[in-house]
């Protein structure tokens, strides 16, 4: 009798045991959980044609890393003139456009080769230059025409992109044909690139505040104009039309518009360079589309 109760109290302390171990909880792993947050499937492919003034600004090395990792789309950037990128767009060789042009983006709209234009960003545009010659100003007006009248050394784009665009309207709009200045000289190049021959030649020339910024360490030259009404240079972004070409990533544009439109997007646009060169060099205007 007492050896059967002995082995049913040993039966009841291996069950006791037994449902215990049963019941303890394993840790949870949740790197499974994690990595499926940080990171979003890839997705593709998209071609984004948009301005040497985005990408010499170093802008893009911030914006674009970011777009990839919430989106999982990778993005295949070519960066020309306005006029080029926009000609792109035309053939259907890029997905979505950011380019400064805002009459020739308009026009690109009207004759149905981009689903619509939004306003992203803006900064402005400064007359940059040898010191000596020219007292420093805010009138782009007295500038263009003292550069005439001297015929200093002028080194325009001459790429049609959007600055190009901009600085031709400002001779036209003051009746100056440049041409007639000798020492009017065409890069054919980005922004940086006709910085960098600006300072070779002691020449002047019109860039974007951003590039100017980002480049004028490498440089002798100064703001000589900046802050006139004319110089605002704002920037945009266009879907390309499906009816170009068959073969355009519809998905992927959306995308890349939904998201540089985005509040988080336009902040960290709105805060790219403020540490480094204490101002900022874009900022955010995509509340203008509301």
């Amino acid at each position: 009798m007492k050896k059967r109760v002995l082995f049913m109290a040993l039966i009841f302390v291996i069950l006791i045991i037994s449902t215990a171990c049963g019941k303890t909880e394993q840790p949870k792993d949740n790197t499974a959980a994690d990595n499926k947050e940080e990171t979003v499937e890839s997705k593709g492919t998209i071609i984004l044609a948009t301005t040497t003034s985005t990408q010499d600004s170093g802008l893009l090395d911030v914006l674009l890393p970011e777009f990839t990792k919430k989106t999982g789309w990778e993005v295949n950037l070519i960066a020309v003139g306005t006029g080029e990128a926009l000609k792109m767009g035309e053939t259907g060789d890029a997905d979505v456009l950011l380019v400064h042009a805002k009459a020739k983006e308009e026009a690109f709209i009207k004759a149905g080769f981009g689903l619509k234009r939004y306003d992203v960003m803006y900064n402005d545009f400064v007359i940059i230059g040898p010191n000596g010659d020219m007292e420093k100003n805010s009138d782009i007006k007295t500038t263009f025409q003292t550069i005439f009248d001297k015929q200093y050394t002028f080194i325009s784009r001459g790429d049609e992109s959007g600055t190009n665009t901009k600085e031709l309207s400002i001779w036209d709009n003051i009746g100056i044909d440049p041409t007639k200045n000798p020492n009017y000289i065409s890069s054919g190049q980005g922004m940086g690139a006709t910085i960098l021959m600006a300072d070779e030649k002691k020449a002047y020339s019109l860039s974007d505040r951003a590039t100017w910024l980002t480049t004028q360490d490498k440089t002798s030259l100064d703001v000589i104009c900046e802050k006139d009404s004319q110089l605002t240079n704002y920037y945009g972004v266009i879907a390309v039309n499906t009816e170009i070409n068959e073969n355009i990533n519809a998905e992927g544009a959306k995308a890349f518009v939904d998201w540089i439109l985005s509040d988080e997007t336009q902040k960290l646009i709105g805060s790219y360079g403020v540490e480094e060169y204490g101002q900022v060099l874009f900022t955010p205007n995509a509340s203008a589309n509301k």
